[in-house]
């Protein structure tokens, strides 16, 4: 339910009627963007209209939606604003040079020289609702419209230059003081970081005057809204190959898929039977099939862009809608990898299964660091808004030049250099784009090959840059958060390791993550010797030996587990220092490598150590995906979290039993997910 309070506009020398008209406008659109009660409070003057708007934050249990009555706009503006995906507080923001808020990835921070300029309308999600209370009762007491000192400085210190300017009353112009541009920045000043919601194609400007409204009036009937709306369902800021080869005619297949009455999740699933059908298509290895695959494969890309966009058209948006975007993307493009390497075994070329292996950890384990690395930069931006720290442009220092470059590269839209920051790093549309063309004129090993060299360099470039980016900003990530939930800690862990209360988690998990990558490179150089075999598992025609870590190979893998299992004494430590957001990645990559290596020591065949690692990174992205799209949490915590299972691993291979163990516990955990997805999303919408 979603609460629209209509506030009052000062200054004003509008028509009566006309202003009424406009109010009737704006509360019409207001309940067609899914409000259930419009209220005005524009009977009052500021301070009084901030006490009512703090008696109604304090006393609401969902969205409440704030809009000034003289804005003039596209109705899907309040729309958009009435049903922001991830349920995020947003505000309506126009560009302009000059403007009091800057952007940083998305959310609005304060700023005296910005590059956006607030509008007026700003919808405050259920968890900001103390904010707002307070923060709309701080304003009326200290705004200089009612009794209270001036200036009022949040508990965590004084808001930065940028906030204190614009919350000084001598700073405001008379056409300022509406009750919503007075709250705007005491919300930022306490903490409040909304997420952005630009006019672009559209049109709304705040009006005073008759002229001003006739001429906005007109302003916004000059936009074909619809068509509008179709072109802004594509993402602003894409990938390159995305951009020149799927978003110039993807809208048409949007507008098609929204007059067949699809849903976002329904497309999704179609995207996922063509990157199906071409991961068969490239297990066939012929020419004209791995052509096919290619096709197949762009297409399904094609689906997968145009599943966002329909959602972002039709606003038909959900947590379940967001988390299966995000594991079908994975869940696609691993099983494409699949493709590839059966495909190149089918045609005899070797190496191509630890070609894919190779892939697999390394896209999973990058896909972590990014997670991580986003959830730093919006801690960072949460506590700028609030003058503790986090200012990435601020100060001196390798990182804050690293940053203000990026930021300058990030703005230069279309230029060669913003081209090549965004194609260096490898996305989605570069990874599908470079596989379909390889796999086209050559095969799959080669496809294969040049993802796994392609994404070393991209991961070296990135993990450099954002570790020097991240030293600048001198914030924390992780003790902000659940961190055993994302550690994925077991019960050994838990119970047992965490006890100890050692300090050092980073240090730790780098220990756990380089130990069985030194063993894995011991064993390819043959420094380490394999298992014995004993015997033949046989199950139908298929003959599988059955090999022991024994002698060498046994006491390098347990020194190695013991390594690793090293980083659970580090569980209850604080995850605060400003490179730690590289933990959940670095224990990921720990149990991944140390599969991998019970794999080369006791000859598993390599389809088996894909299929474990693939289903473990499924329910590693679960985790994470339900964190960036408001999905409901992990309802317990896992018996057997990384830690059981390399132990369990570790029995395995000294037991002889490594194939059927790997094999098993694929199964495990695979339906582990499963189950625990059904559960969670039974009563999940598109």
């Amino acid at each position: 339910m979603t609460l629209a309070v209509l506030c009052g506009s000062t200054g004003n020398d509008l028509d009566p009627g006309a202003a009424r008209r406009l109010a009737d406008e704006l509360t019409a659109a207001l309940t067609a963007a899914g409000a259930t009660a419009v209220v005005p409070v524009n009977g009052l003057d500021v301070a009084g209209q901030l006490r009512e708007i703090a008696r109604i934050a304090a006393d609401a249990n969902g969205p409440v939606l704030l809009c000034a009555d003289n804005l003039v706009a596209h109705p899907s503006l309040l729309w958009t604003l009435a049903t922001e995906p991830a349920g995020r507080s947003t505000a309506l923001v126009v560009a302009e040079d000059g403007g009091d808020l800057r952007e940083e990835r998305g959310r609005l921070v304060a700023a005296t020289d910005g590059t956006s300029r607030f509008l007026g309308a700003i919808s405050i999600a259920p968890a900001d609702l103390p904010i707002l209370a307070a923060s709309a009762a701080r304003a009326a007491g200290d705004s200089g419209f009612g009794s209270g000192p001036v200036g009022h400085l949040p508990a965590s210190g004084g808001p930065p230059a940028a906030t204190a300017a614009i919350t000084d009353p001598a700073s405001r112009s008379s056409a300022g003081r509406d009750a919503v541009d007075v709250l705007l920045p005491e919300l930022l000043a306490g903490g409040l970081v909304p997420i952005a919601t630009r006019v672009r194609l559209l049109h709304a400007e705040r009006v005073h005057t008759d002229a001003e409204l006739t001429a906005a009036r007109a302003a916004v009937a000059a936009v074909d809204e619809d068509s509008a709306l179709l072109r802004l369902a594509v993402k602003e800021k894409d990938d390159f190959f995305t951009t020149y080869a799927v978003s110039n005619w993807s809208p048409l297949v949007t507008k098609w898929c929204a007059r067949l009455g699809l849903s976002p999740s329904g497309v999704t699933a179609l995207s996922v039977l063509f990157a199906v059908a071409a991961a068969l298509a490239f297990w066939q290895a012929s020419r004209p099939a791995m052509i096919a695959g290619a096709v197949l494969l762009y297409l399904g890309f094609v689906l997968d862009c145009v599943d966002g966009q329909l959602a972002r058209y039709t606003r038909r948006f959900g947590a379940f809608g967001g988390w299966l975007d995000t594991m079908a993307d994975r869940a696609k493009e691993y099983a494409v990898y699949a493709g590839l390497a059966a495909g190149a075994e089918r045609a005899g070329l070797p190496f191509a299964w630890p070609l894919a292996i190779t892939a697999i950890l390394l896209q999973t384990v990058r896909h972590m660091t990014d997670t991580w690395y986003g959830a730093l930069h919006d801690e960072a931006a949460a506590r700028q808004s609030v003058g503790t720290a986090g200012n990435t442009d601020a100060g001196g220092g390798v990182g804050a030049r690293l940053s203000r470059a990026s930021n300058r590269v990030q703005a230069d839209t279309g230029s060669a250099a913003y081209w090549l920051k965004r194609i260096v790093v490898f996305p989605i549309g570069e990874r599908w784009a470079l596989i379909a063309v390889l796999a086209a004129l050559s095969n799959g090993r080669v496809a294969l090959t040049a993802v796994v060299v392609w994404g070393l360099l991209a991961a070296a470039y990135t993990l450099g840059l954002r570790s020097l980016r991240s030293l600048s900003m001198r914030v924390g990530v992780l003790d902000t958060v659940d961190t055993s939930q994302h550690r994925d800690d077991g019960l050994l862990v838990r119970a047992v390791l965490s006890a100890a209360k050692v300090k050092a988690p980073l240090a730790a998990t780098l220990v756990a993550a380089l130990a069985p990558l030194v063993l894995v490179a011991a064993v390819l150089a043959g420094l380490v010797p394999l298992g014995t075999e004993y015997g033949t598992w046989v199950n139908g025609d298929v003959l599988v030996p059955l090999v022991r870590a024994d002698g060498g190979a046994a006491i390098a893998l347990v020194v190695t587990a013991v390594l690793v299992l090293g980083a659970g004494l580090v569980a209850r430590s604080r995850h605060g220092g400003p490179l730690d957001w590289l933990i959940p990645a670095g224990l990921r990559a720990a149990e991944y490598l140390v599969v991998v290596a019970v794999g080369l020591l006791c000859s598993v065949p390599p389809p088996v150590v894909y299929l474990l690692l693939f289903v473990l990174a499924l329910q590693h992205y679960d985790l994470t995906a339900r964190m960036e799209k408001g999905a409901p949490d992990v309802s317990t915590h896992a018996w057997f979290g990384w830690d059981g299972r390399v132990v369990l691993l570790v029995v395995c291979a000294l037991s002889g039993v490594a194939t059927m163990g790997e094999l098993l516990l694929a199964v495990a955990v695979g339906g582990a997910f499963l189950v625990g997805a059904v559960r969670d999303w039974r009563s999940g919408g598109s």
